[in-house]
């Protein structure tokens, strides 16, 4: 519509067509500059997509029927189940109603901080802070990489009362609802947790650790990134470096300037993504703890996938080996149809198609030349990246035939 659009034309079908995608699929991929494309109307769209593409469409049906009505059918109990990987169905209720709280508390005191750090820094008046406040702290929960400033967050680079409370609001987004909702009740007792509130929990921050200690060891001494700053400054870019790839989107350096081993690891991180049931995409933390710990079950000869004292049953870790491999073949397979439409290097393509699938946002700067059926090949990545596993994971788990005969073995042979 011409009044989403600053000046007096009208925004462009692709234009219009690649944003819608990329907010609903909570990505932050862009083809245009939302500061200066975008209205204040365009840019509210933006924000409703994002915050209905973050809730998810099961779970904002959901809640809303929640508020409204007060409850819920057997059936919508049961969709929800799926959808949000609770255990038991007597959980569904009570776990929307936290979605909700906790989406508006964190958005809520991080909008709140970046304000207050916004007006006294930034920006001279305060409806000015507030809006920008507002918007990176649903951008930054949702796990979407829009922005209102054209270079991200560079003007903010080395702050630690701006980028700290957008890392951790991207964090908190990234561990999953579920999670969230067993730590309100019982973080005090780690040794109680679920399986998958452990991986969930000690996997993030496996990851964020190595993540931010591999970025500075690999960016110290490069000169377009962190290589003439101080040492506050590299240990806040750092921390953004370990957790903004596993889903964040948003940046306060150009990702195009880091070197090709940063890059490479930045690939990693957001093939691997953040919790399930979260805003965040990729793979997800504990898919991949989970094939480690197959292939180390394997190692070892055991007869069974153990994780601390529990068994893991060969149905979830088949489902898992399905979703990484279909993960790798999309990834792999876009990755060859975008370099046939470009001219681009093989490892710039490679993380613009992770960064789609995994619903991350990052880029090294190539998403805006493009070719026009290379954006079509983006889209199509970023919606098959938000839900495609998720269907393909709930359709894999849900889907229980009981064989009436059984095939001879055979063992063919492997390796």
């Amino acid at each position: 519509m011409p009044f989403a659009r600053s000046g007096t034309e009208s925004p462009g079908f692709m234009p219009a067509f690649f944003t819608s995608t990329s907010a609903v699929t909570v990505t932050g991929l862009a083809t245009v500059d939302t500061s200066t494309y975008w209205s204040p109307a365009g840019q509210g769209i933006i924000l409703g997509l994002v915050e209905i593409g973050g809730l998810g469409i099961v779970a904002l049906a959901t809640v809303l029927g929640l508020f409204i009505g007060g409850r819920l059918g057997l059936r919508t109990r049961l969709v929800a189940q799926a959808d949000m990987h609770v255990v038991n169905i007597g959980e569904v209720k009570p776990l929307f109603r936290r979605v909700a709280v906790t989406m508006l508390f964190f958005q809520t005191v991080t909008a709140v901080v970046l304000t207050a750090r916004y007006r006294a820094s930034y920006f001279d008046d305060l409806p000015t802070a507030l809006w920008h406040g507002v918007f990176d702290a649903i951008m930054a929960f949702n796990n979407a990489g829009f922005s209102l400033n054209r270079d991200s967050l560079v003007g903010y680079a080395g702050d630690g009362l701006i980028i700290i409370p957008i890392a951790f609001a991207v964090f908190v987004g990234a561990i999953g609802f579920p999670v969230l909702a067993e730590l309100f009740t019982g973080w005090r007792t780690p040794s109680r947790w679920t399986i998958h509130t452990r991986l969930t929990i000690w996997g993030s921050i496996g990851l964020l650790v190595v993540g931010a200690l591999a970025f500075l060891a690999l960016e110290w001494t490069n000169p377009a990134t962190l290589g003439g700053e101080g040492v506050w400054h590299k240990l806040v870019t750092g921390i953004e470096g370990g957790i903004m790839p596993r889903s964040g989107g948003l940046n306060s350096f150009d990702w195009g300037a880091v070197r090709p081993e940063t890059l490479n690891m930045g690939t990693i991180l957001m093939f691997i993504g953040g919790g399930s049931a979260s805003t965040a995409g990729g793979i997800k933390i504990t898919t991949f703890l989970l094939l480690a710990y197959v292939i180390w079950a394997e190692l070892r000869g055991d007869p069974e996938i153990t994780v601390g004292a529990r068994s893991i049953g060969p149905r979830v870790a088949r489902t898992a080996i399905t979703i990484a491999l279909l993960a790798v073949m999309l990834v792999v397979t876009t990755t060859f149809i975008v370099m046939v439409m470009t001219d681009f290097a093989f490892d710039q393509v490679l993380f613009e198609c992770t960064s789609a699938f995994a619903t991350v946002g990052l880029s090294t700067g190539i998403t805006p030349d493009l070719p026009t059926d290379a954006q079509c090949v983006i889209i199509v990545l970023m919606f098959v990246g938000r839900v495609g596993t998720i269907a393909a994971a709930g359709a894999l788990v849900l889907r229980r035939r009981m064989p009436r005969y059984h095939l001879p073995e055979e063992q063919p042979i492997i390796g």
